[in-house]
């Protein structure tokens, strides 16, 4: 059965696209078949590897779609009125996703946070006109637990389900704000901290990447998420 699962940050630079990567390869070791869908891409000029380039180049993914990209790395909304690119729309956005339901899990990497305007919308509003629960990267030193209850929050507020936080990277040598916060973001949220990336994954090479990103997720959240 063909499942959508959104991943969002609860800024920009906390391990997004890595994360995406990682459950990619995840679900794909677990049989299933895998696209990714970046809604908008911001930062890169026409024909530079973006985002989904690195899912791919670290999974092998190439069931991949991109809907717009702006060149300047701004939120998607502002980069596309400075750009006179058109703007994105949620009907537009949930169809290209829609186009992808030939795989057995359709994953849908935001830019920047769970309220940035892509457009006429937010990846939030996305989440709801899916019905898609959203899986949400945050940090590992300070800061982390004020933006991942303001993020989880809003995810409750509009009755999106959330499907666990995933540190987009953890720190090899850690110090004692991320060693606390590693206990305190699931008391703060209520939500389960279902997996941590080893910070410098992405550069790994991608036969390592693959083989070791399942076990970087909680095995009861990849069998109800990604099995």
């Amino acid at each position: 059965m063909s499942s959508v699962l959104i991943v969002t940050g609860t800024s920009t630079e906390v391990g997004k696209t890595i994360v995406t990567a990682a459950v990619a390869a995840t679900a794909l070791a677990a049989g299933r078949s895998v696209a990714v869908c970046k809604p908008a891409q911001t930062g890169m000029a026409p024909g530079e590897p973006g985002d989904l380039a690195e899912v791919t180049r670290l999974t092998g993914v190439t069931r991949t779609l991109e809907v717009a990209r702006y060149p300047e790395p701004l939120a998607p909304d502002t980069a596309a009125r400075r750009s006179g690119l058109p703007p994105l729309t949620l009907a537009d956005t949930a169809a290209a996703v829609d186009s992808l339901a030939d795989a057995d899990l359709t994953l849908v990497e935001g830019a920047g946070g769970l309220l940035v305007r892509l457009g006429d919308f937010t990846l939030l509003d996305l989440a709801q006109k899916l019905g898609a629960p959203v899986l949400v990267v945050t940090a590992a030193g300070l800061g982390t637990l004020n933006h991942s209850e303001l993020t989880t929050r809003a995810l409750v507020t509009a009755g999106v389900p959330c499907a666990g936080l995933v540190i987009g990277s953890w720190p090899i040598a850690t110090d004692l704000a991320s060693e606390c916060n590693r206990i305190d973001l699931p008391a703060v949220t209520g939500v389960d901290l279902v997996g941590a990336i080893p910070e410098g994954a992405g550069r790994w090479a991608p036969p390592r990447f693959t083989a070791t990103a399942p076990t970087w997720f909680h095995q009861t959240w990849t069998a109800r998420y990604l099995t």
